[in-house]
């Protein structure tokens, strides 16, 4: 018997399965894969003076995988699938949560695309030059492996997507040829990103040789039936697969490549890893835990609990400890938050661990889905104000941006709305609701003692955002001279501030998946 060819991209018969591609489904992974392919053969083509060229191209193509979205919003698809034990199974899944990610992953790429042009060009007048070719390459390599990462349906397919998420990272961070800083920072970068992985692997293949698949939801399934040495083994698995992604999100201990990657790579790329970077880490996270790994919530929730406390406290107070007048105190402030927020971003894994129901744990996966959001978009905006910034005052402190209101009123105002959506402050509504909805998934969960230590991590945060924030409206050292702002690095900076300002105006675009779900 045989089955008629389905949305899903395959034929079904009653031993096997005709396997055909559906295109549309992995549209945004192959369009920024191929548009990477494509800048890097016209690299070979441009003069050095239309260098700038390439740039164009690859924010048409970001733009164009993101818009490949569109037709698959309202339609589930599934593609690369066989059949195992009576049940079809895929390897790619375009799900809600598949697109959502989808859309943070090509958005943030997107406006990094946008900062890049600027430096790319500053550093290319200061004799400084980034080879172009090999940087949007890289980037759009990046972005293809972190768009095809949520939808990855079994472990094999998750690694090689985090692998092409992440070792195009290690050679942008170290593009800036000549800088010991670059290379430092790169060099940390690869080495931690090496070991999480070989980690990540050795969980796998533990997990593998103990229920004998690799697709997430059979894994899922395989795990409550496994028992005696086998069950040790699986157990070592799910705790070494948690290790492997701890260092991908910069949990505590894991964490200490961050600040020294970002004061090392280019500003653009900082960026990128605080955010498309993180969101990576985190959605390979998930799919592990609370869909393959759910049977097993008693061992990777309190140790998920654990991690988030440790890392929203180490990183909020390396955060308040950087002094204002240091080299790159800007960029290293952006940096230790990034892991402060990664803690918060763990909560409410850590409380899907302790949920009664599958409904909770969706929710609570919901409420990680949230603050993400929130947390790229402002984010960004953040680190395209101190790439505005880092224009005329290379060592990019704290205390370069006295008196920007002055110089810059719209990049000032815009630099205090980020920081106070990250600390939490109105006007940030949609940093308040998204901070409540972590906080409310940890009480749900009977994680009094995380909502504790969560909100005194608040409060610490507090402190040095608000102070940055002060420094933005006093009066400047000197007569203040006015910055010109290059159009690329506008757009980045004004996207980012209304996407900011829409979801504290109608915050429900993104809380809606703390209620509704996303699996």
């Amino acid at each position: 018997m045989t089955v008629a060819p389905t949305d899903s991209g395959f034929v079904a018969g009653a031993a096997n399965v005709v396997q055909s591609v559906d295109w549309l489904a992995i549209a945004p992974p192959t369009i920024a894969a191929v548009v990477g392919l494509a800048v890097l053969v016209t690299d070979l083509f441009v003069p050095e003076r239309r260098k700038e060229l390439l740039g164009w191209i690859s924010v048409a193509g970001l733009a164009a995988a993101g818009l490949s979205l569109l037709p698959i919003l309202d339609d589930e698809r599934s593609t690369f699938c066989v059949v195992g034990r009576g049940d079809t199974l895929c390897s790619y899944t375009a799900d809600e949560f598949t697109l959502v990610i989808q859309l943070l992953v090509l958005g943030g790429a997107l406006l990094t695309a946008l900062l890049s042009l600027s430096t790319l060009k500053d550093a290319r007048a200061a004799g400084k030059e980034i080879p172009e070719g090999e940087f949007w390459f890289l980037l759009l390599s990046s972005a293809a492996g972190a768009a095809l990462l949520p939808a990855a349906r079994d472990l094999a397919t998750l690694v090689v997507a985090l692998e092409v998420a992440s070792l195009p990272a290690f050679a942008l961070v170290g593009l800036k040829r000549g800088d010991r800083r670059s290379s430092e920072g790169a060099l940390k970068f690869f080495l931690s990103s090496v070991t999480a992985t070989a980690v990540t692997l050795l969980g796998a293949s533990f997990v593998y040789a103990a229920t004998g698949t690799l697709h997430l939801a059979e894994i899922g399934a395989e795990l409550g039936e496994v028992d005696g040495d086998l069950r040790t083994l699986a157990r070592a698995g799910v705790v070494l697969t948690l290790v492997g992604f701890a260092f991908k999100v910069a949990a505590v201990p894991f964490h200490f490549w961050v600040p020294d990657t970002y004061v090392g790579a280019p500003l653009p790329v900082a960026a990128y890893l605080s955010v498309v970077g993180k969101a990576v880490g985190f959605t390979g996270l998930i799919l592990v835990l609370v869909v393959a790994f759910q049977e097993y919530h008693d061992v990777w929730g309190p140790a998920l609990a654990v991690l988030a406390a440790l890392t929203m406290t180490a990183g909020n107070v390396a955060a308040l400890r950087q002094r204002p007048t240091r080299a790159y105190s800007a960029v290293r402030l952006l940096a230790w938050s990034s892991v402060g927020q990664a803690g918060y971003l763990l909560v409410p894994i850590a409380a899907a661990g302790y949920a009664d129901r599958p409904s909770q744990a969706d929710s609570a996966v919901g409420s990680t889905v949230a603050y993400a959001l929130m947390y790229a978009a402002v984010n960004l905006g953040a680190f395209a104000v101190a790439a505005l910034v880092g224009r005329t005052h290379a060592r990019n402190r704290v205390s370069d941006y006295r008196g920007l209101y002055a110089r810059s009123p719209l990049s000032a105002l815009t630099l205090a709305f980020f920081l106070l959506c990250l600390a939490g402050l109105p006007p940030g509504i949609i940093g308040l609701f998204a901070k409540v909805t972590v906080f409310s998934a940890a009480v749900d969960a009977g994680l009094g003692w995380l909502a504790v230590v969560m909100a005194a991590n608040v409060v610490i945060a507090l402190y040095y955002y608000l102070q940055w924030t002060a420094l933005l409206f006093r009066a400047p050292e000197g007569e203040p001279e006015r910055y010109r702002v290059p159009a690329p690095l506008t757009v980045a900076v004004a996207l980012a501030a209304v996407l900011g300002v829409a979801l504290s105006g109608a915050p429900q675009l993104v809380l809606r998946f703390t209620t509704s779900g996303l699996f």
